[in-house]
């Protein structure tokens, strides 16, 4: 696996001293793909870059500390992290009971949410001014869904007399959206912007829903992993992000990849 070490110029909260005398901080061992953009992902000049690694930089800054970034396939992500490979995990993970029952979690740093696209000029009031889903304005409306998402539960609760049409990936969705058998698609907005509307191919469609974030149905959000039994550095790194986040930094680095934030405060 390959290793990058990164130092950073502040004073580290927590201090070792090797047999020169000379004070040494803390480091950090970070789990993440490396492959993943842009998120994490290795820049044609071979350093780390992407949003989790803006938000490591940022967390790592404000506690005093180096990293030292594991690249690591995602397959194996949990079990090294409870092997002690490395002491947290910065690659976009989201917060699940079933992976609650394992390790612990920061508090998040990005959302899970949804999002509808449809053709510009749609002219849809689809939704009212709290972001409540107007029903009856639905009708007309086909809808491409992602069988099994949490995108299908979303409109089962919310709107279950709406036109649906399901599919069992995204790309579908989109050609279909594009040759008109489907009015409007629902599905991760980052996701969406990465793979359609940045490209020509989605020029003339745009964002015709607010952000939806129900945490019944999008969970909680991504957060940093940690293995269980550590408070003190739990703390910490919730400590770091809150600080991010009081300085609008996580919509900073969330600019540098997105036309908008990902993480929403409220």
């Amino acid at each position: 696996m390959k290793k990058m070490k990164l130092a950073f110029a502040a004073i580290a909260a927590t201090m070792t001293f090797g047999a020169s005398g000379a004070a040494q901080a803390e480091t950090l061992r970070v789990g993440m793909e490396c492959t993943y953009p842009p998120f994490n992902y290795r820049s044609e000049d071979g350093d780390l870059a992407g949003y989790d690694v803006d938000v490591a930089k940022g967390v790592a800054e404000i506690m005093g500390v180096e990293l030292e970034y594991v690249c690591q396939e995602w397959g194996g992500m949990i079990p090294a992290l409870l092997a002690n490979k490395f002491d947290l995990i910065i690659a976009s993970m989201s917060i699940t009971e079933t992976r609650l029952e394992k390790m612990d979690f920061s508090r998040p740093y990005r959302d899970s949410i949804g999002r509808m696209i449809g053709r510009k000029g749609l002219n849809k009031e689809l939704f009212d001014a709290d972001g409540n889903p107007i029903a009856a304005n639905f009708d007309g409306l086909r809808v491409g869904l992602e069988r099994a998402s949490t995108y299908e539960a979303w409109f089962n609760a919310k709107v279950p007399d709406a036109d649906v049409v399901y599919y069992d990936g995204t790309e579908p969705m989109y050609l279909d959206l594009i040759n008109g058998r489907v009015d409007a698609i629902m599905s991760n907005p980052m996701k969406i912007h990465l793979k359609f509307l940045s490209q020509e191919r989605g020029k003339d469609y745009e964002f015709i829903s607010p952000s939806l974030n129900e945490e019944e149905f999008f969970g909680i959000g991504v957060g940093i992993g940690l293995r269980q039994g550590q408070p003190e550095l739990k703390a910490r790194l919730d400590s770091a992000l809150d600080q991010l986040i009081a300085e609008d930094k996580l919509t900073e680095y969330a600019l540098k990849y997105f036309p908008f934030a990902i993480y929403n405060e409220n």
